[in-house]
């Protein structure tokens, strides 16, 4: 697990910015407080920024619904909950409930296990966990969506898993199905917010429902700028759940947060996103998985990087060899020299970027193999992306074609929004 860049960092900066540019409002503690004070000006004040509260540290606002009842946790590593001093250890969701007398009964774990030490795509077992003994139910694989007997013996679940706003990243889908198993089975879910790190951009090709699969089952953007809580509502409200069945839900809100705000996530959300920069540019690097192009796997730089053997070596000078390490047991082009582009130093976009995947086609030595057709198509979610790339079209003509459903997804959004 990795630290990430501490709220201490984020406060200096910010401190200090405030001074430089003669900030003099003050933003008062509580949720989403935006108090300004218009024409008052005062050397002496400065700028009070509240720490990002998590619905799983409101811990007062769930624990009364989970007393006396039988509990089911969807969890993973990122389940955690901070110490109240930035000294104090995190604790995991799951210690915390069994430390506070909560009867859980068992958990289930998505893509890449309960404690985050399975690769991408890999297919789980159920088992235990070492920790706490507790049965563990995988929903990644065969079984995705809680079985009746699984959700059996159960009053409540919850369900907290930092997501990264990416359509084909799979937790908004397991999200689905757990969601739809508990208002089949008539079980209530409580989703504990968490910040979403791409949140403050919509964009990217629109899903066609044709194309729905566990990398991608709503007809949203590519990056859809919600959190995993409105995004829950979203669902819902919708009825994208099978039958427009609706799911008793409920979600425990963050306190001090807008879609504006910068969040450095304290652990890694899934193995091969080891820090903010990866989770910036794997929008667009993510693309990558749907050709035979290698996104930086199998090397410490997992979607910062980008290459392949059959890039052209005359336009991409940088060059690297991916080995197995930590979440890459296989990767592409494994011991073979890769020439591509190092991305690790570069300021984000925030948009989806279509220049690194058009360029790798460009100058590709072997055009006919580089799409991995029907997994692209999963990825993009829609047909059309490949054949533009392969077409020559711009990418500025590209997003052009974007922008009506893109339109038409901000007005469905603004319903279930939480946060300003």
């Amino acid at each position: 697990m990795i630290r990430f860049n501490s709220f201490k960092n984020t406060f200096l900066f910010l401190f200090l910015t405030c001074i430089a540019c003669g900030n003099t409002t003050t933003q008062k503690s509580g949720a989403n407080s935006d108090s300004r004070n218009e024409g008052e000006t005062s050397v002496t004040e400065s700028t009070v920024v509240d720490p990002i509260v998590t619905g799983a540290e409101r811990i007062a606002a769930y624990l009364p619904l989970l007393k006396d009842k039988k509990v089911g946790v969807i969890a993973n590593p990122t389940s955690i909950i901070q110490g109240s001093k930035e000294t104090d250890p995190p604790t995991h969701l799951v210690d915390s409930l069994l430390a506070s007398g909560i009867d859980i009964v068992r958990v289930f774990s998505p893509e890449h296990g309960f404690r985050g030490n399975v690769d991408a795509g890999e297919e789980i077992s159920d088992g235990s966990d070492s920790k706490t003994g507790l049965p563990i139910i995988s929903l990644y694989g065969k079984n995705k969506k809680p079985l009746p007997d699984q959700l059996k013996g159960l009053d409540i679940l919850v369900f907290d898993i930092q997501d990264v706003g990416v359509r084909f990243y799979t937790y908004i889908s397991t999200l689905h199905y757990v969601m739809e198993a508990c208002a089949e089975e008539g079980k209530k879910l409580i989703v504990l917010d968490r910040p979403n790190p791409n949140c403050s951009y919509i964009d990217g090709p629109v899903l066609e429902k044709k194309h729905s699969s566990f990398l991608g089952m709503h007809e949203v953007p590519l990056v859809y700028g919600m959190t995993i809580g409105e995004y829950a509502q979203m669902i819902n409200g919708e009825k994208w759940l099978k039958n427009g069945v609706h799911c008793d839900l409920e979600v425990i809100t963050l306190k001090n947060y807008n879609r504006e705000m910068s969040y450095s996530l304290p652990i890694r959300p899934s193995p091969n996103l080891p820090n903010d920069q990866s989770i910036a540019l794997y929008p667009g690097l993510g693309l990558f998985e749907g050709t035979t192009i290698n996104a930086g796997r199998g090397t410490s730089y997992q979607f910062q990087r980008y290459g392949a053997p059959e890039l052209d070596p005359e336009v991409f000078e940088f060059s690297y060899v991916p080995e197995p390490n930590f979440g890459s047991k296989s990767p592409k082009h494994q011991g073979e020299k890769c020439y591509g582009e190092d991305l690790s130093s570069i300021t984000p976009p925030q948009k989806v970027n279509l220049g690194w995947i058009m360029k790798a086609y460009n100058h590709s030595n072997d055009k006919e193999k580089f799409f991995l057709t029907a997994s692209f198509t999963k990825h993009a979610g829609t047909e059309s992306l490949q054949e533009q790339i392969v077409s020559g079209v711009s990418e500025t003509a590209i997003r052009l074609t974007w922008k009506p459903a893109i339109d038409n997804f901000k007005k469905i959004r603004a319903a279930y929004l939480l946060y300003p």
